[in-house]
């Protein structure tokens, strides 16, 4: 199998770096790379140029577009039999597309996805983001394991169709705002088989703080009613958890004040679920700052993506 790995970039050299020399370690060498410069101000045309040597990699630089029509771009320079999508802050593991190849000769299946982890080396609020973007106490496990809730929909940080898929369904129709929601939803409603390879994990960098966390996380919230326009049966109970649980905990003080026993049931039930994520976190990282720090970024994650969604929701009713 033949592989074309198609990754935008936008002012992100070092990333490309990094990612560009874990390609170099795989087991598995039948893929080409093609680095989509999206209208970037700092380019990584020299970082490419320097692994030429040792990758088959190409590079292109458009004008700017987002990174769904950037990935398109790439779909029609490519030449694999597999189009395959990460982000430009990945590190993706030798045994990546061992695993991948494996599977698929085994389930003939036309698309799939894969989980992120995070390395030793990470901060600690990369560590502490990556609990909370990927637990199932927060997540439900939507980014990437077997157990979980609904239907599985890879994202583009870890992606890969067959040609087949791309032909038929014409790649990313939105460039923004669920850009890869609203594809794999396409995708499985096309009839096409799409499989989460558990094995087949990047290592998602995420250079970020927590208030940047925040900003994406709401831009998410955002995206899910986004979605909505083009699938509104996608619109599910779920989804609705992180405003109730924001509007939950705001509520806090103002139960205690009309109703003592109200509120310290409401706030216990707060507690017991932050317990439950420090404890989970410190088990998975055994390390005190990044579990305190994973709560944090998870009570931030709910409360972004809640007033996200909610600022949307009420923008598409006022339509």
């Amino acid at each position: 199998m033949h592989y074309s790995i198609i990754i935008p970039v936008y002012n992100r050299p070092d990333e490309i770096a990094e990612l560009l020399d874990s390609l170099t370690k795989q087991t598995y060498k039948d893929f080409e790379v093609l680095i989509i410069e999206d209208g970037s101000e700092i380019s990584c045309k020299k970082v490419v140029q320097s692994y030429s040597g040792v990758l088959n990699v190409r590079y292109y630089y458009k004008e700017n577009s987002g990174q769904g029509f950037s990935r398109n771009y790439g779909f029609e320079k490519a030449t694999g039999d597999y189009l395959v999508v990460f982000d430009s802050d990945c590190i993706i593991p030798p045994h990546y597309f061992e695993h991948v190849t494996s599977e698929l000769k085994a389930t003939k299946a036309d698309c799939w996805g894969g989980p992120d982890r995070a390395l030793p080396s990470f901060s600690r609020i990369q560590k502490a983001i990556n609990f909370s973007m990927t637990s199932l106490f927060t997540t439900g496990g939507t980014r990437g394991r077997k157990k979980m809730a609904g239907t599985f929909h890879p994202r583009s940080f870890n992606m890969g169709i067959s040609r087949k898929v791309y032909e038929e369904t014409g790649g990313y129709k939105i460039t923004r705002m669920g850009e890869d929601i609203e594809f794999s939803i396409r995708i499985n409603r096309s009839g096409f088989k799409t499989v989460l390879i558990e094995n087949a994990y990047v290592y998602h960098k995420r250079r970020t703080n927590l208030k940047q966390f925040y900003n994406q996380l709401h831009f998410f919230g955002r995206a899910r009613i986004n979605i909505t326009r083009f699938f509104p049966d996608e619109l599910k109970l779920v989804h609705f958890f992180p405003v109730l649980f924001f509007i939950g905990y705001l509520l806090i003080i103002p139960a205690v004040l009309i109703s003592l026993p109200t509120g310290l049931v409401l706030l216990t039930g707060y507690l017991l679920y932050s317990s439950l994520l420090f404890f989970e976190a410190f088990r998975k990282e055994k390390n005190l700052s990044v579990a305190f720090t994973a709560v944090a970024a998870a009570y931030i994650q709910f409360t972004a993506y809640g007033l996200g969604f909610l600022t949307e929701l009420l923008n598409e009713q006022s339509l």
